[in-house]
């Protein structure tokens, strides 16, 4: 197993071993014991999502959920390639407003943990992208929270022009968000 941990407090990388050979490969993808030896302790995870987006460039997020509902997320991409963001939403963070993104494709194998208190949202890729995540708080609609962030920065992987966004109301952008996280969350 690789650990990276990304220049934001809280944010780590995994690459899970893969064993492979003519037939393909086996990969353990989540093993707290493993994690723990060495040296990251994740909350418990009581629930798993499984997201399709069928159109390359399919923009989702940034979501998050708000105490005492508040989700950490361990994501990964199934099949397909997205690059996936998390945005620093702790109020009094020295973090605040950055984000950091980074590449998850079936190929890499890469996971990205996200803790409480952080915006999540992702950009597919390829067509017909799946991504798989865990996520340590059941789903609270009622508590559920929406801001678009810096579209800007989202956008780097693709041309504009071929970003999918969802229609519906405005969300907010994070300068105009009233964070319910506060700089101590883990």
């Amino acid at each position: 197993m690789q650990l990276e941990f990304p220049p934001i407090m809280g944010l780590v990388v995994i690459t899970p071993r893969r064993f492979g050979d003519a037939r393909g490969f086996f990969c353990e993808t989540w093993n707290p014991a493993t994690l723990a030896d060495n040296g990251v302790n994740l909350p418990a995870f009581v629930q798993d999502n499984h997201s399709f987006s069928a159109a390359r460039g399919t923009v989702r997020g940034l979501h998050f959920q708000a105490p005492p509902f508040a989700q950490g997320k361990l994501v990964r991409c199934g099949r397909g390639a997205l690059f996936d963001v998390a945005v620093d939403i702790r109020r009094g963070s020295p973090t605040y407003g950055q984000w950091f993104g980074v590449e998850l494709s079936f190929e890499n194998g890469k996971q990205l943990w996200i803790p409480a208190g952080f915006a999540h949202g992702f950009m597919t890729l390829t067509p017909d992208t799946e991504i798989i995540y865990k996520c340590t708080a059941p789903y609270a609609p009622e508590h559920e929270g929406l801001c678009i962030g810096n579209l800007a920065g989202l956008n780097g992987p693709l041309p504009f022009a071929e970003v999918v966004l969802p229609e519906g109301p405005r969300s907010p952008a994070l300068s105009e968000l009233d964070s319910p996280f506060d700089g101590g969350t883990k």
